[in-house]
């Protein structure tokens, strides 16, 4: 059975409501402006929580836009900018998923269309409401006989089209999970990239902090390797919130302690520590996910390097004690665990690696001993890899590798890899 992905449009595709950030462009220079575009959000929200029939809310919103065609067309300018960053970096899944990826909203075919269409979401695809136009071309109403413009309107969708496949909804409102309500789809993923709304992730099959999230479970071809939500950052002790703000807008999941607590050290894959924090041998042992420390000060004495080195793990720290160093260090942290750098380092060989990766960048820490390139290259050209870019650097103790190939290699190329003798820590990167 062919798996078919019922995607909703407003704050999940997009990072924003549509129809109220029409009502932004439409209420413009309106003495009431403010106290009608509250007016517009709350229905939105009374909807999405379930509060209130979508019909009702659809109607209220319609009712207050005095909107019409310049503004749609407007708003389709703002859209385009306003694409939830995971969907858009995954365009590819939507180029190879034409005919089973859809577009399903209590939106408008008038602004989803335009936004959606470049992604190569086909048209046929693409459910929605549509607008009424006077003769002036104002909005004034919408297709009441579409089945999207009621309450279940979704459910009742569905049943009409009797798709026969694995249904599987994505989607931040309660429209969204009556999906599931309903026993219409295989599971239902609540998107919380933009927006969380506890009513509908308390129902759901799975939370999904973006669209990588939801590609990564179901296996499915993605974009990045592997969903920086997942990465757990740790900050601790007294860091600027300028480097909590960086990494969180990075995608990955931050939380922000006066002290290490137990039950996230075997978690954990990044620490960012303020300076004057320690962090004792046991609990740096007991962190098997670990990749990089930051530290803002010097970390001598604080963290034991011999152990960062043992276990794979790049620490970047600021001996200078320089002004705006919870800024970079935050950023050399991401840097490493996006691009692999490890630039500026205070214990890896420092290397700056090409933005582009063409296709698979796997990453080599081992040993600073002789032969370990022959056994790497030796792997490689026993499975017929063709090798795009390579890369080598060592310092002390530490041996890095980098090597950018082709992706389409069979996996079993990993696990020979990782055996090499003298291997640390291996690593695969992709975007």
């Amino acid at each position: 059975m062919k798996n078919y992905y019922i995607i909703d449009f407003d704050s999940t595709f997009t990072q924003v409501e549509a129809l109220d950030e029409l009502a932004r462009i439409s209420l413009e220079g309106h003495p009431d402006q403010e106290k009608v575009y509250q007016e517009i959000e709350r229905y939105t929200n009374l909807a999405m929580e379930g509060k209130i029939s979508f019909r009702e809310s659809l109607a209220g919103r319609i009712s207050l836009l005095k909107a019409n065609k310049s503004h749609l067309a407007k708003l389709i300018t703002h859209l385009k900018k306003k694409v939830s960053k995971s969907f858009d970096r995954n365009r590819a899944f939507f180029m190879e998923n034409a005919e089973t990826a859809w577009i399903v909203s209590g939106g408008f075919k008038e602004f989803i269309t335009p936004v959606v269409s470049k992604y190569g979401i086909r048209t046929e695809n693409i459910y929605a409401n549509t607008f009424i136009f006077d003769d002036a071309d104002n909005i004034i109403g919408y297709d009441d006989q579409n089945p999207l413009s009621d309450e279940g309107g979704k459910v009742k969708l569905l049943q009409e089209l009797n798709i026969q496949g694995r249904i599987f909804g994505i989607g931040d409102g309660y429209s969204d999970f009556q999906l599931k309500e309903s026993g219409m789809i295989e599971k239902f993923f609540a998107f919380t990239e933009n927006i969380s709304r506890k009513s509908v992730t308390d129902k759901a099959d799975h939370v999904t902090p973006s669209f990588d999230e939801f590609l990564y479970v179901n296996n499915l071809p993605r974009a990045i390797s592997y969903p920086k939500n997942r990465i757990l950052c740790l900050i601790i002790g007294d860091v600027p919130s300028i480097a909590a703000h960086i990494l969180k807008n990075d995608g990955f999941s931050i939380r922000v302690k006066d002290t290490m607590e137990e039950k996230y050290i075997k978690d954990v894959g990044m620490l960012l520590l303020g300076d004057n924090i320690s962090l004792d041998n046991e609990q740096l042992a007991a962190a098997a996910k670990l990749k990089t420390i930051g530290y803002l000060g010097d970390c001598k004495g604080s963290v034991s390097r011999t152990l960062c080195n043992e276990k794979g793990i790049v620490i970047f720290d600021d001996k200078k004690h320089k002004k705006n160093n919870a800024e970079f260090i935050a950023r050399r942290m991401a840097a490493f665990i996006n691009n692999g750098d490890t630039d500026q380092s205070r214990n890896f060989p420092n290397l700056i690696l090409p933005k582009k990766i063409k296709g698979h960048r796997l990453l080599h820490i081992h040993k600073n001993v002789p032969g370990i390139m022959a056994q790497l290259n030796r792997v490689y050209a026993e499975n017929n890899i063709n090798i795009l870019s390579q890369f080598l650097m060592t310092k002390g103790s530490i041996g890095y590798a980098v090597t950018d190939i082709e992706s389409n290699y069979d996996k079993s190329l990993l696990k020979q890899l990782k055996q090499i003798d003298q291997t640390i820590k291996f690593r695969i990167i992709y975007k």
